[in-house]
């Protein structure tokens, strides 16, 4: 159980880490994809830097978990920062959980528990030879640097790059456990080479992983990513490392479906509305504002604020406008329509067609009056300055 816990903290690392990054990777330029380049324009922001350190922050974690735990145990708990990461950007946007996000952390928190409980003894010994474990990492190397290769041919398949990402997020999965255990013998020396090579690892994959992330969005690549670096090392893992299913209850029948349970949560988890909106740097008020079409942002009505009429220039006020700018205790005149039109002929001020002596408003001179006749009238249904204002109820639709 402890070690469950040491796997969902650095988990948590890890998930704010990739959430900081990820922000900062997609407003890279693309002509930096899979170039060392990307990774000096991304050292060179705070921010991404931020999501670097809470990365390596969550890297001693995982190795205390690996201590307490087998790796088939703690790289599936990995996912539990999914649900950490959902929490935080309720929180943040101001937005509630679907019932999909709901789905998806129940079937993490199944996965978990029956990973839990049916799981392998935990080894610190190798069982495979040397030549064995060199074989399969340097073929796991070779995989997840299959990208750059292509690359130097101008082909960098977005697919190719995601799985190249997760498989050297697997490398590093399996040298932290070889860490680990070489930790625990009191190899101190050869510990701090696989951490170094987990270092090396790491940075393919977070390169690999921004490069994706600026072609494909997040909603494709997360998925992807996550769940080949956690089923690589759980398949490797019997091979490498003596963690057989067949020590687990049932022959590992429970074991495997509470790992494909686990898998499909966090799949569902990571396709998730609000954490692509997290990763995105998005609020939610202004994503929503961005998804509206720009006719219905701010403005219910089909005429914006302030918009002439057939009889109104853009530059002169309307007459309600005139009416509220009346000084207390005057009335404006009784036909804002015509208060309009009048504006356009030499008349007089309106107001001073307020009698001075009682508090009614007099008829305006002959000559106002014709103009007010022979000028084209305003429609009816003519939105005024009072009638545009949006309420909150209405924004949006």
């Amino acid at each position: 159980m402890l070690g469950i816990l040491a796997a969902i903290a650095a988990s948590t690392f890890y998930s704010l880490g990739i959430v900081y990054q990820a922000i900062d990777a997609k407003r890279t330029p693309s002509s930096e994809h899979l170039r060392v380049a990307l990774l000096w324009n991304l050292v060179r922001r705070a921010r991404w830097l931020l999501g670097t350190g809470l990365s390596i922050l969550g890297w001693p974690l995982q190795v205390v978990a690996l201590l307490l735990a087998p790796l088939v145990v703690v790289q599936p708990a990995l996912a539990v920062g999914l649900v950490v990461l959902l929490l935080a950007a309720q929180r943040i946007l101001g937005e509630h959980a679907g019932r999909h996000e709901h789905l998806a952390i129940l079937a993490i928190a199944i996965g978990v528990v029956v990973i839990g409980l049916c799981a392998p003894p935990r080894s610190t010994t190798h069982t495979s030879e040397k030549l064995t474990i060199t074989i399969v990492l340097v073929a796991l190397a070779a995989a997840s640097l299959l990208p750059y290769v292509l690359q130097l041919f101008h082909r960098s398949p977005a697919l190719v790059t995601m799985f190249g990402a997760g498989l050297a997020f697997a490398w590093s999965g399996l040298a932290t456990k070889l860490a680990a255990d070489d930790l625990s013998h009191g190899h101190l020396g050869v510990a701090v080479a696989w951490g170094l090579s987990t270092a090396a690892a790491s940075g393919v994959g977070v390169l690999s992983e921004m490069s994706a992330l600026q072609s494909r969005p997040a909603i494709q690549v997360a998925p992807v990513v996550f769940v080949v670096q956690t089923v690589v090392p759980v398949v490797l893992a019997p091979l490498l490392l003596g963690e057989y299913f067949s020590q687990t209850p049932y022959g590992g029948v429970p074991l495997t479906l509470g790992i494909a349970l686990l898998l499909a949560g966090a799949t569902m988890l990571a396709r998730s509305p609000l954490l692509l909106a997290l990763m995105a740097g998005q609020h939610a008020p202004a994503a929503a504002a961005e998804a509206r079409p720009p006719t219905d942002r701010g403005a219910p009505s089909a005429e914006p604020a302030g918009a002439a009429g057939p009889s109104q220039r853009p530059s002169e006020p309307r007459a309600v406008d005139r009416a509220e700018a009346m000084p207390a205790g005057e009335e404006a005149p009784a036909n804002a329509q015509a208060m309009s039109s009048a504006e356009e002929a030499p008349a007089k001020p309106a107001l001073e067609w307020v009698s001075e002596s009682s508090d009614t408003t007099s008829r305006p001179p002959a000559s106002t009056a014709e103009t007010i006749r022979s000028s084209p009238r305003t429609e009816a249904s003519e939105p005024s300055a009072v009638t545009t204002t949006t309420s909150p109820a209405r924004a949006g639709r």
